[in-house]
C-alpha cells in the first residue's frame, strides 16, 4: 500500500512539473535570432543613445544581435503602435518613456493603449529638469519667483519643445500647483528656445539639465530649482523645487517594454540582463556622463510608476488644456 501510496505521489508531482518544462526551456532558447529595439526618436538623440547601449550590453551577454530600429514621428505613437500589435514572442522591444504616460492623455485618436498593450521589461534610467531664469530677471530661488510671478501674471514667457512636451508638462505643472500664469512659447525641440531665454526674449524655461548645465555653470542662466524630489549631483548647490512647492516633481524616466502576454520568463530573463547592467560600474558611469542616471527597479514597480505617472499628468493635461492630434 505504502509502495503504491508513493507512486501515485511521484505521477502527481511529474504531473504539475510537465507544463513548466516548455517554459524553461523557451527562456533557455531566448533569444535564437536577432531582436530589434523600435525607438520613436531620431538617430543621436540621449534616448536613442541609451537604447543602443543597452542593445550591444544584450547582444554581448545572449548571443544574438539586439538591433536599434529607429521609428521617429508623432511623439513616439508611430513607434508604440508599432509595437502594441507586434507578436508579443520577445523579438519586439520598445524603449519606452515618460512620453508613453502622457500620450494617453494628449492624443484625442490612439490606435492603442500604452497600459493594456504594452507591458514593462526593465526600466533603466530616470532624469530631471532644472527651473532656469534670465539673470535679468530680479528672483533669485523658486519663492522669489513664485512671488515675482503672481504679481506679474501672464507677463512671463516660459520657452518649451513644443505642446506636450517636457519643459510644457513640468511648467504647467508648476503652475497647477503653486498659482502663477505663464505664457508658454512653444518651439520644435529646446534647442531654438535657449538663445531666446539668453537674448530675453523668454524669461523661463523647465529645460533637461543636460541641456543647460553648461549656460548655468558660466552665469548665462540662473538655476533656481530642480524638478526631482532629490539633489542633482550635477547641481548639488540648486535645491529640489519641492522644497519650496511641496509634493513638486517632475522627471523623464526611460526603459524597455514588450507587446502584452510576451511570455514572464522571457520578461525575466530581459529584467534581470538591464540590471546586471545598470549595476554594473562601467556601464553606471556612462549612463551618468549622458545626464541619465541608472534607475533599476523590478518589473512590478516599474508598472506602478508608470500607472502613477499615467494618472498624475492626465490631471496636468486638463489643467493646462493641453490637447493634440
Amino acid at each position: 500500500m505504502a509502495l503504491h501510496r508513493r507512486k501515485l505521489l511521484q505521477a502527481a508531482a511529474t504531473a504539475v512539473a510537465i507544463p513548466a518544462l516548455p517554459a524553461v526551456v523557451r527562456a533557455q532558447a531566448y533569444p535564437s535570432r536577432p531582436v530589434r529595439i523600435v525607438v520613436g526618436f531620431a538617430p543621436s538623440g540621449a534616448a536613442d543613445i541609451l537604447a543602443r547601449l543597452i542593445a550591444q550590453r544584450l547582444t554581448d551577454r545572449l548571443g544574438q544581435a539586439f538591433v536599434v530600429e529607429n521609428r521617429p514621428g508623432a511623439a513616439m505613437n508611430i513607434a508604440t503602435g508599432l509595437v502594441a500589435k507586434a507578436a508579443p514572442d520577445g523579438y519586439t522591444l520598445l524603449n519606452v518613456t515618460t512620453i508613453n504616460a502622457w500620450n494617453g492623455s494628449l492624443y484625442r485618436h490612439l490606435d492603442y493603449d500604452f497600459l493594456r498593450d504594452v507591458t514593462p521589461v526593465a526600466s533603466m534610467s530616470r532624469a530631471g529638469g532644472v527651473l532656469e531664469v534670465n539673470p535679468s530677471l530680479p528672483v533669485k530661488s523658486v519663492p522669489e519667483f513664485i512671488a515675482y510671478a503672481k504679481a506679474n501674471p501672464g507677463k512671463l514667457n516660459m520657452g518649451t519643445g513644443g505642446p506636450g512636451s517636457g519643459p510644457h508638462m513640468y511648467g504647467a505643472l508648476f503652475e497647477m500647483m503653486t498659482g502663477v500664469q505663464l505664457v508658454p512659447v512653444h518651439y520644435h525641440g529646446t534647442g531654438p528656445a535657449v538663445p531666446d531665454l539668453l537674448s530675453g526674449r523668454l524669461q523661463v524655461m523647465f529645460d533637461l539639465v543636460t541641456s543647460s548645465i553648461g549656460y548655468i555653470k558660466a552665469g548665462k542662466l540662473r538655476a533656481l530649482g530642480v524638478t526631482t524630489a532629490d539633489r542633482y549631483e550635477a547641481l548639488s548647490d540648486v535645491p529640489p523645487i519641492g522644497q519650496f512647492v511641496p509634493g513638486y516633481e517632475a522627471s523623464g524616466w526611460q526603459g524597455l517594454g514588450a507587446p502584452a502576454r510576451t511570455p514572464v520568463e522571457i520578461l525575466d530573463k530581459l529584467h534581470g540582463e538591464v540590471n546586471a547592467a545598470l549595476a554594473d560600474p562601467a556601464f553606471k558611469t556612462r549612463l551618468a556622463d549622458l545626464g541619465a542616471p541608472a534607475f533599476p527597479t523590478s518589473r512590478d514597480d516599474f508598472r506602478k510608476l508608470i500607472e502613477a505617472d499615467t494618472a498624475k499628468w492626465a490631471k496636468v493635461v486638463q489643467f493646462a488644456k493641453i490637447q493634440l492630434d
